[in-house]
């Protein structure tokens, strides 16, 4: 018999390949690696990042990013820029074209995952947030403050 732990990894590595091949579907559809549809989603919502604070928000090895960054741009959906402060660092941007991409897909894209999400009714969301936030180390009440 295997470990509970064992099994409880396998259905979260099972639960998530599930929707991450769903949502790839949405990417592909319009041309779109999943890794470059991370990095315009950080800049459709955060607005303007460094490189690095793009890798961060994307969880990306620093090895793909460049790859990434360049054929985006190449397609002009994101402008590189140096950053005034420091010439090292450049600054990334989603076009307008960018924008209108990202208009049509991330609703797509947050109706997939809704409708994959909704097999648990809200109290079950509830708490499978809770383990989820306990497993990378923020522990909350049952009234949503952080515990010390």
């Amino acid at each position: 018999m295997e470990k509970i732990e064992l099994k409880i990894f396998i259905g979260m590595s099972r639960a998530l390949n599930k929707i991450n091949r769903a949502t790839n579907k949405v990417y592909t559809k319009y041309g779109l690696t999943s890794g470059q549809f991370a990095v315009l989603e950080a800049l459709y919502h955060k607005g303007e990042l460094s490189v690095g604070e793009v890798q961060d928000k994307i969880l990306s090895t620093s090895g793909t990013i460049p790859v990434i960054v360049k054929n985006l741009e190449k397609e002009g959906f994101l402008q590189k820029s140096n950053d005034e402060s420091d010439k090292r660092r450049f600054i990334l941007q989603i076009t307008q074209k960018g924008k209108e991409l990202m208009d049509i897909i991330y609703p797509e894209n947050e109706d997939i995952i809704i409708s994959m999400i909704n097999v648990w009714n809200k109290e079950e969301q509830e708490v499978i947030l809770n383990y989820m936030r306990k497993f990378g180390g923020i522990d909350y009440e049952k009234n949503g403050k952080r515990k010390s």
